[in-house]
């Protein structure tokens, strides 16, 4: 079915709420796996629609932020998300308290209940009424930055058109780019302070009440991870500071030299080339046409995948007024459907965007047919794993994206793919410094970012820009707001991402092959596990940083990227 013509409708919370009183009633009396299978999958079917109901809201408030209708919805799943999952904590309870765990697990991995233990810990009623607060702040906080109205050479911009401008080969116009985008995020510095303020607070409460001694161990438990804590995050960016940041201090260099520059400013980093970054060739439809061929010429399962996007409109991607910043694929379950929503601005970044959802949605895609939820999914180390890998499995197929600026965009990619590590792993320590300390006030975290930024970007010279100078780049960065503590799972991915590439440089196919195995595994294994079987390195172990980053640099060098 085409997204626009999936009904909507408010799901009934007192139905939901009877039928789960209900089915985990009968699950506490049941006298058999086969009987307790069935409720299972009775929540199945009960989550199903009421996921299917709150992702459709939320992609038409996305696309249409000002929407009214669509407001007040995304208001009442704020306010009912989380006693939504109270109802399913409970019935899991009872799934936990099973005499027959060990039968039911032939049925639904072992896996089901490891996860459902995380889930168990990290909520509870408890916390109900602060998630509910937190879920406005977030949403406060998204159609914040949806409303900049950018003033900009004549133009009236938002954040993610005025982008391509913040890369131009002009260097003045980059300049002054970025100073127009900080002026907004400068008007509108105190409200955002305060938002984050609320929301570190507000998380901190959350984790006090559910006996954690802060918000860290808890993100991570929500956030699914069952195979490695903080302590294997902190060992990997420590990794990443020693023995990744000098090597990209001498790509920066060089990248200074070829702009004619002596050390690069802020508002240079992200412009590559002295004559602009490389740009996709052609409209949106035409960059669509050929994602199409690629994917039909990739494998029988990718061009299948590919129609079934298209033949459902099952995309938003160009940029407009109103619409929110960023780019993401989600989940329609009762459809058994990806989306992908972007905002298209004329840059490379349509394309890495198109093939780095397209990995998300391929994922959801293969695994739409598996009965239990919870491990259709795997945590977002490994999905971020499918869409980084995809960006860089697409590479034999650029020529369709990019003509004669082909070679160009493939050093452009790898260098972006090594540059972006050090700041993920900035985001994610500021984190856990901000979790760890909820007592700094506003000022102390500007603080830290900028001290973090100084560790992780040692070549970025902020002189010039008031905003960056005094350490408020964090509140730009909507995870930090929005998806606390996830941000790491793009470093990690686009590790194992780059060993990805490496096979497929040696052999693209047997490479391919084995990706697709990991794909199609969904959430059946842990991140640890999708890694060791795909015969890859698991980045937190010393040494796999600089072998992946050294090959990298060594393949640049070399004139074949």
């Amino acid at each position: 079915m085409k997204f626009s013509e999936m009904p909507y409708k408010r799901p009934d919370l007192d139905a939901i709420e009877r039928e789960y009183a209900r089915i985990t009633e009968e699950f506490e009396k049941a006298d058999s796996a086969e009987k307790q299978y069935e409720l299972i999958l009775e929540h199945e079917k009960l989550t199903c629609d009421f996921d299917t109901m709150s992702t459709i809201a939320y992609i038409h408030n996305s696309i249409n932020t000002t929407d009214p209708f669509y407001e007040k919805e995304m208001a009442f799943f704020d306010a009912n998300n989380p006693v939504m999952n109270s109802w399913r904590q409970k019935f899991y309870e009872a799934v936990n308290r099973s005499a027959f765990k060990e039968k039911l697990a032939e049925r639904t991995g072992q896996l089901f209940f490891t996860n459902i233990a995380l889930s168990l810990k990290s909520f509870s009623d408890k916390t109900t009424e602060l998630q509910k607060r937190e879920n406005a702040l977030v949403t406060e906080y998204e159609k914040l930055l949806a409303s900049a109205k950018i003033d900009f050479h004549g133009e009236t911009l938002n954040l993610s058109e005025i982008q391509k401008y913040t890369i131009s080969p002009d260097r003045e116009v980059r300049r002054e780019a970025w100073t127009k985008a900080a002026e907004f995020f400068s008007e509108n510095s105190k409200r955002l302070d305060e938002i984050f303020d609320e929301l570190v607070k507000n998380r901190t409460e959350q984790a006090h009440r559910l006996g954690y001694e802060n918000y860290v161990q808890l993100g991570y438990d929500r956030l699914g991870r069952n195979c490695y804590g903080p302590r294997e995050v902190a060992e990997y960016r420590e990794q990443i500071v020693h023995e990744l940041v000098p090597i990209i201090t001498d790509i920066k260099k060089k990248q200074a030299q070829r702009l004619g520059l002596s050390a690069l400013k802020f508002w240079d980093n992200d412009c590559i080339f002295p004559d602009g970054n490389p740009k996709p060739q052609g409209s949106t439809k035409e960059l669509v046409d050929a994602a199409e061929r690629m994917y039909n010429e990739m494998s029988p399962l990718t061009g299948e995948f590919f129609r079934f996007m298209r033949e459902n409109e099952l995309f938003d991607l160009e940029s407009k007024k109103g619409k929110a910043g960023g780019g993401y694929c989600t989940s329609i379950p009762g459809y058994k459907a990806p989306f992908i929503f972007s905002n298209f601005n004329g840059t490379a970044g349509d394309v890495e965007v198109l093939t780095h959802e397209a990995g998300h949605a391929l994922a959801d895609y293969v695994s739409r047919d598996m009965v239990i939820a919870e491990t259709r999914t795997p945590t977002m180390d490994a999905a971020e794993t499918h869409s980084m890998s995809m960006e860089l499995f697409s590479r034999p197929w650029d020529p369709l994206f990019f003509g004669d600026d082909t070679e160009k965009f493939h050093r452009y990619q790898l260098e972006v793919a090594l540059d972006f590590i050090p700041y993920g792993c900035l985001v994610d320590h500021f984190q856990t410094a901000v979790y760890e300390h909820p007592e700094m006030t506003p000022d102390e975290r500007k603080q830290t970012w900028l001290k973090l930024e100084h560790t992780y970007r040692p070549w970025i010279d902020f002189e010039g820009i008031p905003y960056f100078c005094e350490g408020g780049g964090y509140q730009r960065q909507h995870h930090i707001y929005s998806f606390p503590l996830y941000y790491i799972d793009y470093c990690l991915a686009q590790t194992t991402a780059l060993e990805f590439w490496s096979a497929s440089e040696k052999d693209w196919k047997e490479a391919f092959t084995r990706y697709l195995d990991f794909v199609k595994a969904g959430g059946t294994k842990t991140y640890v596990e999708l890694v060791n079987d795909a015969g890859l390195q698991l980045p937190f172990q010393r040494g796999c940083i600089r072998k992946i980053s050294e090959e990298v640099c060594r393949f640049i060098d070399s004139g074949k990227a």
